[in-house]
């Protein structure tokens, strides 16, 4: 695929993950919009972009640096939720993304085997959620509002931060491009400017929705590691993201269950 028709491609699909899960926030609140930016709908479709250029071991390398990183995403992720409970966006957003590429920096020198890393991928978003903070009863719940402005800014941002990331991607040193190449754009862009307009609250809120779908994002990288060596890549990554999609939903039914018994049994 030609260079300049592959950035467009991944711009395009940056764009398209925000104004979608902008708009799942608006209509069924913060929670549900951080599900939908958590899951692959970046990693997942630019994997399939890598299988028409690259052999699946080169594929398969990357899936497996990308899971590398992972607990240090997770840990973004709680740092911000918490740091936005006190601290102004720009605040939290430096903070959570020193943590992110500190972490991830340490986890890429880190000599592990394949099968630890893969391990502490697995665990980082049970992890993450237990780490999360305690709301109670937060009323960032329901619909959002999102004038069509700030929908273009959001958009505008990622963009940006998106181009500035593959800019560097492809310039700078192997592991500085393994780290951004693995940064949270949606998890930049979404707290940003939801912290400024809706609070601490629905910006934690938001964070949580993003880990539980992490665990789909960690399913279909582990999915492409296990399956590439064995199946046709096209079936590999089509089984990765039905994994991916249906984790997430598995994971909340059953959040949902356990609530319900322990209130009936309160």
């Amino acid at each position: 695929m030609p260079p300049a028709l592959l950035l467009a491609a991944k711009l395009a699909l940056v764009a398209g993950t925000v104004v979608l899960a902008s708009l799942v926030s608006r209509r069924f609140g913060h929670a549900a919009g951080g599900v939908l930016a958590g899951l692959p709908m970046i990693a997942g479709p630019i994997t399939a972009l890598l299988l028409i250029d690259l052999p699946a071991d080169a594929v398969r390398a990357v899936c497996l640096a990308t899971l590398a990183c992972q607990p240090a995403l997770m840990a973004y992720l709680v740092v911000h939720a918490h740091l936005a409970q006190r601290w102004p966006w720009w605040a939290c957003l430096f903070g959570a993304l020193a943590v992110f590429f500190g972490g991830g920096a340490l986890l890429l020198a880190w000599p592990l085997p394949e099968w630890a890393r893969v391990g502490l991928a697995m665990v980082s978003p049970l992890w993450g959620a237990w780490a999360m903070p305690r709301l109670g009863g937060c009323a960032a719940a329901g619909p959002v509002t999102l004038p069509r402005i700030e929908l273009a800014c959001r958009v505008a941002v990622a963009v940006l931060v998106a181009a500035g990331v593959m800019w560097g991607a492809e310039h700078l040193s192997a592991g500085v491009a393994g780290l951004l190449l693995a940064a949270p754009i949606t998890g930049i862009v979404l707290p940003a400017f939801t912290l400024p307009r809706h609070g601490g609250a629905a910006t934690a809120v938001l964070l949580g929705g993003f880990v539980r779908g992490q665990s789909g994002f960690v399913t279909f990288f582990v999915v492409m590691l296990l399956a590439l060596p064995l199946l046709a890549a096209p079936l590999a990554w089509l089984i990765a993201m039905v994994a991916a999609g249906a984790l997430p939903v598995a994971w909340g039914r059953l959040r949902a269950t356990m609530r319900a018994r322990t209130a009936g049994a309160g």
